[in-house]
């Protein structure tokens, strides 16, 4: 192919591997012309030389080794030919430009500014690349501006030359074609990346540029056509990539695969109703971005979720999701919830906050808010998943709670903007709420309870799950208790649930009573105060006899009591003191 001031076409005299020069030239096999009618014979370049007649032979020149000549220059050792310039060491030639190994020349300047020269040689004439243009390997020059700013031209005849390239206008295997536009290995060509000739375009299993804004848009798309959750489709996303799955919903065909033809027909008809470009606006409006798998604020931990993982995200708040969900725990619960049950979700909420912990929920009533309010009054961070669209707080009673949660944390849902929930949603919510999370706890929760999904759901993708136990006669801890039958780990505090979604050495401390003053005494010393009666003085070796030892060694502990002030003497006899009686023997009935 050639590109040279478009002196080239299909037919201009090119052969293999090989280019034809500016004005003039043609290219043979494995060889390449010079400047300005520099072939002689018959114009065709001979194996592994310049063109001459039958000699290798130049203007004004004289062949040398391998015939390769110079204008006004001589030749050298395995020479190179350069224009008012010198042979030199093997593999250098040209004035005012470098040529590098196996027949590189760089002629008058030929390169613009950046320019660098690769395997198998490069031919620049006059400004040819631009600014960072670069021409890879074997034998591809540009002139005349053909390359613009940034633009790669990469190996195996592909171009990409500023919105100059068609379907077939020098494109080969595996080519692409001018800016922002995308050719696949059949040649087939898309605008902006999104409509080819045959396919469109695919992500993961096509070797094409893919426009980052071409797949948030198919994204945005599917998240209104595509209710969350939905495997069948995130296996379509993953097999055939976001952009090719709107082009045959948009288009209504072919159909894919997993679904019937009435549900493919319902999902076609969705599809022609859908504005992403308007979502988007619409979600600006509101201070809504959305998040993309594969953004930098993308949780990787959702990835977990496998094809049911969301198309995306839309998160209203300041904060990074990612950043907050590194180190998150879910807690969950009742709406209708007791007051203990509100107690202790506003409890472990505002200690997990303080201890770092960025506490994620479901805004809800209950148990949800309860645990939003007690983040957000010990550290004004705390994390709402909704089962609807981020501008449209629901329940209506939360609209204020959610507002402040907006301001200070994120809301986050997979539904667009403006969606309403559904029974359904909430329960594919949940999902979401247990991947994002380190751990879940369920704090109040009937047999029916949605809190017992989440909870479920976490234990499907490893992650921790707690219970605090209630009454054995609540109905609203009946599924809790259920839980901690099972795989649930049973915690009534904040140390607990850090000791198991935590770092290494982040223990609970050891559960046990106080430390009473009879325990540390001695064994014997303990003997001898348990053998006192508690309503009368008795004699030392009465208390022996209690203590099982002798009258001597019962005297002896006797004075190291009365020291600590446990007994006191009267006349031959010993008795507890009032202190001792309260504090050591409250058990002790009357003798």
């Amino acid at each position: 192919m050639t590109r040279a001031g478009d002196a080239g076409g299909v037919n201009d005299g090119m052969g293999a591997d090989g280019w034809a020069g500016s004005s003039d030239g043609a290219g043979g096999a494995n060889g390449r012309t010079g400047i300005g009618g520099a072939t002689g014979g018959d114009g065709r370049m001979g194996g592994d030389g310049w063109a001459g007649s039958s000699e290798r032979a130049g203007i004004d020149g004289a062949g040398g080794a391998k015939g390769r000549t110079g204008t006004d220059g001589a030749t050298g050792a395995d020479d190179r030919m350069g224009v008012d310039g010198w042979a030199g060491s093997p593999d250098r030639a040209g004035a005012d430009g470098v040529g590098g190994a196996n027949d590189r020349a760089r002629i008058e300047g030929a390169t613009g500014t950046g320019q660098l020269s690769g395997a198998d040689g490069w031919v620049g004439t006059t400004g040819a690349t631009g600014v960072d243009g670069r021409v890879r390997a074997d034998g591809r020059d540009g002139t005349g501006d053909a390359i613009g700013a940034d633009h790669v031209t990469w190996a195996d005849d592909m171009t990409r030359a500023g919105d100059t390239g068609g379907v077939n206008d020098g494109t080969g295997g595996d080519g692409r074609v001018g800016a922002d536009h995308v050719t696949w290995a059949d040649d087939r060509v898309g605008t902006g990346g999104l409509a080819g000739a045959d396919d469109a375009i695919g992500v993961d299993d096509r070797t094409g540029a893919q426009d980052a804004g071409d797949d948030l848009l198919a994204r945005v798309f599917l998240a209104r056509v595509v209710e969350p959750g939905d495997e069948v489709a995130g296996r379509w996303v993953r097999e055939l990539g976001a952009v090719e799955v709107v082009r045959r919903l948009g288009n209504g065909g072919p159909q894919l695969t997993g679904v019937t033809d009435k549900r493919w027909a319902g999902l076609c008809a969705r599809a022609g109703l859908v504005e992403p470009g308007r979502d988007l606006a619409v979600a600006q409006d509101a201070g809504v971005r959305f998040v993309c798998p594969g953004d930098v604020e993308w949780p990787a931990q959702l990835d977990d979720l496998g094809d049911a993982r969301p198309i995306g995200l839309w998160v209203r708040g300041h904060p990074n999701l990612r950043v907050l969900a590194l180190k998150s725990v879910a807690v969950v619960g009742a709406r209708a919830c007791t007051e203990y049950g509100a107690h202790m979700a506003a409890t472990l909420a505002a200690g997990l906050a303080e201890r770092g912990w960025v506490v994620v929920s479901g805004g809800a009533y209950g148990v949800d808010g309860a645990a939003h309010r007690g983040a957000l009054g010990a550290t004004d961070v705390t994390v709402a998943v909704l089962a609807c669209g981020v501008d449209r707080p629901y329940p209506r009673g939360h609209a204020e709670l959610i507002r402040r949660i907006a301001e200070q944390g994120l809301v986050v849902g997979e539904l667009p903007p403006g969606e309403h929930p559904t029974p359904s949603r909430f329960i594919l919510r949940n999902r979401v709420i247990a991947a994002l999370t380190r751990g879940t706890v369920v704090v109040e929760a009937a047999y029916r309870s949605g809190s017992l999904v989440t909870a479920r759901a976490a234990q499907r993708l490893g992650r921790h799950t707690m219970g605090v136990p209630g009454p054995a006669t609540s109905a609203l801890s009946a599924g809790v208790h259920e839980l901690l039958r099972g795989d649930a780990v049973l915690v009534t505090d904040v140390a607990e649930i850090v000791e198991l979604v935590g770092g290494m050495g982040e223990l609970a401390p050891d559960r046990r009573g106080p430390v009473l003053p009879r325990d540390l005494l001695e064994p014997a010393a303990r003997r001898i105060l348990a053998a006192l009666p508690g309503n009368r003085a008795a004699l030392p070796r009465e208390i022996a006899r209690g203590a099982q030892t002798t009258e001597d060694d019962a005297i002896a502990r006797l004075y190291e009591l009365r020291a600590l002030g446990y007994v006191e003497r009267h006349g031959d006899g010993w008795k507890l003191t009032r202190q001792a009686m309260i504090s050591v023997r409250p058990d002790r009935g009357r003798r």
